[in-house]
């Protein structure tokens, strides 16, 4: 279609009520790293995320390599571990040091805070007609806690003692005891402190975004004409203000008991045939291990969706936007994402089944476990739906959503396993676990990332556009290859492969698994790699990437695409536009697409100027 976006921005209504665009000088400092621009701030999250994601997978592929050779020796493992893998092999104890630190830097400083904290603060304000975030002030903290979280967080892996060692969960008694293993020590004190910092982080950005998105949308901006990423990045918040503070009273106390000779969680304790006494010089009683175990699963499993809701928000979009079509069933996909919030909070013992629970609220768990499932195939059918007979667009980012929902399938089916007690109980602490819990969460909210990149790339980066063939071919190697890593763990947990093993060469039952565990690692080597192509593209387009030919590259309905190719801080160099309509109108009376800043005349009148070009 010939029109322009010139057209389109001649005709739309306009408000003036949020403010005026910011003229004032900026230094350096003030727009690059202090900055309260929600734009910027999306820009640190996102790099910030990037980084600590080399860091996280670079760990698994470390463990990857002993788990497939335990014989062999790297020396690169000794020049980057040092005394941890002298003569190139990896130290036991340090093994599960990596295990813990690659799932606590990949769920929550790269899942977490770099999906939700970029997007977030990118498009909540561009996608409701606001100015900025309700408080920019307290936005810019929300980074910067971040960041020193990270910080804390990466030089507990340079001490002495080592990084933590207790798994990402952290379990007492293991973790409330700094005698218990090396990687209970210090590294384990700087874990806690990093996880507190950035729990307020987490709780700062998500008040910021919800104050924003119920206060600050333009005139017209119902809740109902909300784009799905915006409903999307409100219940994370949701989810976030209400379910992080539980983790954050759970590592307080136990930074009690590690430090302050209380024993919430430690009793009838005895470390290497000597009991653990207390200031009295009796023996500590009355914690309980447990009781940890419930408050980190009462985030734990709300953080599976604080994880993936942004990427279902932002896949629906996206997939709407290049299939040119209207969203399926938008009221029902509002409510289920409601649902999924509420249920998110009653499952969280379904992680518990092996803790020795009454089986008769293990079976409470089980039927909400199962209950949850049904507004996330809802989602399902409902993409699958905007999918069918679409005239799709095949960018980057749509196949990239296509991926999410392929994986969002395959291992959500995996999770009706894990949901049923009866099942769970032997699949528990197997390479089944792995399997599901990696491609349900870590790879589909890993291509939730890539589809927001993609298609939001020129929103971050003044107009600048991703190569869409390394993009193409980044997709293939990461999709096919993800497959290739955890699908074959499978059939490995369900003949009882245990997870966490250094070694499996004195077991002869499971050493069998020889050949598959190089198979997977080779695959984790290729995919590693292949994130090269997206990193390089990445910063490549920064500075050098193709400029927009239009500033609606994508013909989107959203506001987003109003804004000039290199905004300033305040977004609109005007004033804001009115909403007159919903974000999915596509495909109505055979015109391909109508913004949602135009009213019903107007609508009309562009229609007729499509239809006589077009004539």
């Amino acid at each position: 279609m010939a029109s322009s976006d010139t057209n389109i921005q001649h005709t739309i209504h306009v408000d003036d009520h949020h403010g005026h665009d910011h003229h004032h000088e900026e230094s350096f400092i003030s727009k690059y790293v202090f900055s309260m621009d929600h734009k910027m701030i999306a820009r640190q999250f996102l790099i910030t995320g990037i980084l600590w994601a080399f860091v996280g997978v670079l760990f698994s592929v470390l463990f990857r390599l002993q788990l497939a050779w335990p014989d062999e020796s790297f020396p690169i493992l000794e020049m980057l571990l040092g005394q941890w893998a002298e003569g190139g092999k990896l130290k036991p104890d340090f093994y599960y040091s990596l295990v813990t630190m690659h799932g606590t830097i990949m769920v929550f400083f790269v899942l977490t805070a770099g999906l939700s904290g970029t997007f977030s603060n990118l498009l909540i304000p561009l996608q409701i007609g606001a100015r900025d975030m309700a408080s920019p002030f307290l936005n810019m903290l929300s980074y910067w806690f971040f960041f020193t979280a990270g910080v804390i967080m990466l030089i507990s892996i340079f001490i002495e003692t080592g990084p933590a060692s207790g798994g990402w969960t952290v379990y007492p008694p293991l973790s409330a005891l700094p005698q218990a293993d090396i990687g209970s020590g210090d590294g384990m004190t700087l874990w806690l402190l990093s996880m507190t910092l950035f729990i307020v982080s987490s709780l700062l950005g998500g008040l910021n975004y919800i104050a924003t998105i119920l206060n600050m949308r333009t005139k017209g901006m119902t809740m109902m004409r909300m784009p799905l990423t915006i409903w999307a990045f409100f219940f994370t918040a949701v989810l976030g203000v209400l379910s992080f503070p539980v983790l954050l009273s759970g590592c307080v106390l136990l930074i009690f008991d590690r430090h302050l000779g209380t024993n919430f969680y430690l009793s009838d304790i005895y470390v290497a045939g000597e009991p653990l006494l207390n200031s009295a010089g009796e023996l500590m009683q009355g914690g309980s291990p447990i009781l940890f175990q419930h408050l980190f699963w009462f985030l734990g499993h709300p953080e599976v969706y604080i994880v993936i809701l942004p990427a279902m928000g932002m896949v629906s979009h996206v997939l709407a936007t290049n299939c040119r079509k209207p969203i399926f069933g938008y009221t029902a996909m509002v409510l289920s994402i409601l649902a999924i919030t509420v249920l998110a909070f009653l499952v969280w013992a379904h992680h518990m089944f092996m803790s020795g629970m009454n089986p008769l609220v293990g079976s409470i768990f089980v039927l909400f476990t199962l209950l949850i499932a049904v507004p996330s195939a809802v989602k399902v059918f409902n993409w699958i739906t905007t999918i069918w007979r679409g005239n799709i667009n095949y960018t980057p980012a749509t196949l990239f959503s296509i991926g999410f929902v392929s994986l969002f399938i395959s291992g959500g089916l995996t999770g009706i396993f894990l949901g049923n007690a009866a099942l769970d109980i032997p699949l528990h602490d197997t390479y089944f676990v792995v399997a599901h819990f990696h491609i349900v969460m870590g790879l589909a909210a890993g291509f939730g990332l890539f589809v927001g990149v993609y298609h939001w790339f020129p929103k971050l980066f003044n107009g600048r556009m991703m190569n869409r063939s390394l993009g193409y071919l980044h997709f293939w190697i990461t999709f096919i290859g993800s497959y290739c890593i955890f699908w074959p763990m499978h059939y490995m947990g369900m003949t009882g492969v245990p997870r966490r093993y250094y070694s499996f060469e004195t077991f002869e039952t499971f050493n069998v698994y020889a050949e598959m565990n190089i198979f997977i690692t080779v695959a984790a080597i290729i995919v590693f790699f292949a994130q090269f192509l997206f990193v390089f593209n990445f910063f490549y387009s920064i500075f050098a990437g193709q400029k927009m030919k239009s500033l609606n590259p994508w013909k989107s309905n959203s506001i987003e695409w109003t804004t000039p190719a290199e905004p300033g801080h305040g977004n609109w160099p005007g004033a804001i536009p009115h909403v007159h309509r919903w974000a999915y109108e596509y495909g109505k009376d055979g015109i391909d697409y109508i913004p949602q800043t135009l009213t019903e005349q107007q609508a009309k009148e562009h229609i007729k100027e499509l239809k006589r070009e077009e004539a």
